[in-house]
């Protein structure tokens, strides 16, 4: 299906609906770091065990993040968003509550982990793939991407406040109320081909798309790159906070620190979406990997005070998630937007499962150490690794032979 196949919404409610749920549930996931030490502290925990249960959070988003894909390509994502959001509310609940790490993976891991499938990137940019014209397509896309960002900006200030003067309990119930403000915003996203359980006509079926994509060598590099974003910036943005304050540094620098990554990172999203449009997009994510390489390392290199913290967040909150808008600009250039939430979701897998390794081994190499420095240097390499696997990535789009293409 093809924007042109069927009647669209209007852009700018896309625009302005899908920013709304984006800014409220990246918004909420990005303060998850502020939690770490009040949580472990009051249960007596390690922290390995939270960075576990929001290892096990990424590692579900991304799982989910697949199958709420094909659902929002198959019935349209206003059903998939309104059962994410019920389930962010019922999760940070259950996380607010939890009094055994079981109990706490469960719902701080598992039940959030599948809320943000269906409330984040992969079925909005479906939306939008659908609704936006390509000439508008990677633009409209940084414009999503930096309402996340902006939600950070917003949200963990918000949320690291509501933890000093309610306690991390308080403050979890509290933000299920704006988790629940993401069900009136879907209705701005109904789409008119999926109404009544519509199905929308398409050249291709989903066993033929997954095997096409993963036989694509591009595909596969950009999965590939999309792992060491997921490991960068939710190693970063979880334990950033913790090491801050390891350092002597007090819980205000990590707080604005992290608003910080989220104010810029408007800007970062916004440029790379919009940057998109004109240049390669396979130039744009090399950059973006190399940038964030040498910001890690001169961020080890120089002496550690709030000033060299604050200009660390706002060189990082510009390479942030500004591998969103080029790298799912680039599936749906290679093959079309019929299936974009479901190959979308396939290649967000990929940036989870880094991910998890970067929470998780944050912690456990943390506890077995005493430090973060053997991850911060993992990290410097993975962005080398990044930026040189997206250079040979072919953005044409591909070429089907019709008989080829199952009905």
């Amino acid at each position: 299906m093809t924007p042109s196949s069927t009647k669209t919404l209007s852009m700018w409610q896309v625009l302005i609906c899908g920013a709304a749920i984006v800014t409220l549930s990246m918004g909420v996931r990005h303060g998850f770091g502020l939690w770490l030490q009040p949580i472990t502290q009051a249960q007596d925990w390690t922290r390995e065990t939270f960075a576990f249960a929001i290892a096990i959070q990424n590692l579900t988003w991304g799982l989910a993040g697949i199958f709420s894909g094909m659902l929002a390509d198959r019935f349209g994502a206003f059903r998939v968003i309104v059962a994410g959001a019920l389930l962010y509310a019922i999760g940070l609940v259950g996380m607010a509550n939890a009094n055994t790490p079981a109990l706490f993976t469960a719902s701080a891991g598992v039940l959030i982990g599948i809320a943000q499938a269906g409330t984040t990137y992969a079925v909005i940019y479906g939306v939008i793939g659908r609704n936006v014209s390509a000439e508008k397509r990677s633009w409209a896309m940084g414009v999503a991407a930096a309402a996340g960002s902006f939600g950070q900006f917003l949200m963990v200030p918000t949320e690291g406040f509501l933890i000093q003067t309610f306690g991390w309990q308080q403050a979890l119930v509290m933000l299920s109320l704006a988790a629940i403000m993401v069900v009136p915003l879907a209705f701005g996203l109904r789409e008119p081909g999926f109404a009544d359980g519509a199905k929308p006509k398409r050249d291709q079926s989903i066993a033929h798309a997954l095997r096409e994509a993963f036989a694509y060598p591009s595909f596969q590099l950009l999965m590939a790159g999309y792992f060491v974003c997921g490991f960068q910036v939710v190693f970063i943005g979880v334990h950033m906070p913790s090491y801050l304050k390891d350092k002597g540094l007090s819980p205000e620098v990590a707080s604005m620190a992290l608003a910080l990554i989220g104010l810029f990172n408007v800007f970062g999203t916004y440029i790379a979406g919009s940057l998109g449009q004109r240049l390669a997009k396979r130039k744009i994510l090399s950059f973006i990997y190399l940038s964030r390489a040498v910001a890690i390392s001169l961020f080890l290199l120089a002496p550690l005070t709030p000033m060299s913290v604050y200009v660390f967040a706002s060189a990082m909150g510009l390479l942030w998630l500004s591998t969103v808008p080029p790298t799912n600009a680039a599936v749906a250039q290679i093959f079309g937007v019929a299936h974009l939430s479901m190959l979308s979701g396939f290649v967000f897998f990929s940036h989870q499962i880094g991910s998890f390794m970067g929470v998780w081994l944050g912690g456990y190499l943390y506890d077995k150490t005493g430090s973060y420095d053997i991850v911060w240097y993992i990290s410097i390499a993975l962005g080398v690794f990044a930026a040189l696997i997206n250079l040979p990535v072919r953005e044409t789009p591909i070429q089907r032979e019709p008989r080829a293409v199952a009905a």
